[in-house]
């Protein structure tokens, strides 16, 4: 049976209903086996699960080196999105964001050298860059459609009026955001002009970074590197409060017969056939899990009960320490 389908856009950018977020298996969630993710990647393709997403600061580079690994012979199989602005030194250190007309033609680049292929099917802004105008990072983004090297253009964490601004300069495909059962600030401005405008929405984080799935109970169970315990919400006292949250999505999971995981991403894809979310993973039987959220049907009744899961429970934390916060709906 085919894995489901969304189209993101106006333009016919198809992808699977599901993606795959591939940054944790290069970076910041702890150390991870190469051999085990290449796995997962091909075992992503073979059940249909083609929308794979990275990111050029992700590992520094080296989380596109790793697809490369899958593209060179699978290129036709997926659907690749990658991002650049956030900018790391070679040593990882975080240098900030860069949005100049010279640079997004430079890292597209350095991105297409790293994955080995020709061209990018959707090519993000990571974050906004405050120093340029929305519309010159845009209208060297559109030079690379023109020239081939990208198919669709997308934005990150833009907030409504520069997604418009955006997009009289050239379409833009898709718009990707946290958004999740405990992260639901989009609902009020991006998301409302990406509907708008015909703009696919992309959810990253869409576990709450695995907090969702009722797996993590304490910071303690996190690897000494893993940037969840810098997150406000993962700190001593917020987990605790945020427990709540999840005990309750895992009661009604239980009442439906699926797991916390697959029932918080039912309800997105219940939110509207324009939103794809990309969980990651880096196990076969998570990946499996996930994508089993595919093909649940949510009624209306436990929809609202989801829903209702947040009037009763509210978020504790702050999605990214301060600095994180001054970056996002930008």
């Amino acid at each position: 049976m085919p894995f489901p389908r969304r189209t993101l856009g106006r333009q016919g950018l198809t992808v699977s209903a599901i993606g795959l977020g591939c940054m944790g298996m290069s970076d910041f969630y702890g150390p991870s086996d190469e051999a085990e993710n290449l796995a997962v990647l091909n075992h992503a393709l073979d059940i249909g699960v083609n929308f794979l997403d990275t990111a050029d600061m992700y590992g520094v580079g080296r989380n596109e080196e790793l697809l490369a690994k899958v593209l060179k012979t699978r290129r036709n199989d997926v659907v690749l999105a990658t991002k650049f602005g956030n900018v790391r030194s070679p040593t990882g250190e975080y240098l900030g964001i860069d949005g100049r007309p010279e640079y997004v033609a430079a890292a597209c680049d350095a991105s297409l050298k790293r994955l080995g292929v020709d061209h990018i099917d959707l090519y993000y802004q990571h974050r906004v860059d405050p120093k340029v105008p929305i519309e010159d990072t845009v209208g060297a983004m559109s030079r690379l459609v023109e020239s081939g090297k990208v198919r669709h253009l997308g934005l990150s964490e833009a907030s409504g009026a520069t997604i418009r601004r955006a997009a009289a300069v050239h379409p833009i495909a898709a718009l990707q955001s946290e958004y999740s059962l405990w992260t639901r600030d989009v609902e009020d401005d991006a998301l409302r002009v990406c509907r708008e405008l015909g703009i696919g929405f992309v959810a990253y984080s869409p576990l709450g970074r695995g907090f969702l799935t009722g797996a993590i109970h304490t910071t303690s169970e996190l690897a000494d590197n893993d940037w969840r315990r810098q997150n406000p919400r993962f700190q001593d006292g917020n987990i605790e409060r945020n427990q709540q949250l999840v005990d309750a999505v895992t009661d009604l999971a239980r009442e439906h017969d699926s797991t916390p995981a697959q029932l918080a991403l039912a309800w997105l894809l219940h939110r509207g056939p324009d939103i794809v979310p990309i969980p990651g993973t880096r196990r076969i039987a998570r990946l499996d899990e996930n994508a089993g959220a595919a093909r649940i049907d949510l009624t209306i009744d436990e929809q609202r009960r989801l829903d209702d899961v947040l009037a009763t429970h509210e978020v504790a934390g702050t999605r990214y320490p301060a600095a994180g916060m001054g970056t996002v709906n930008a």
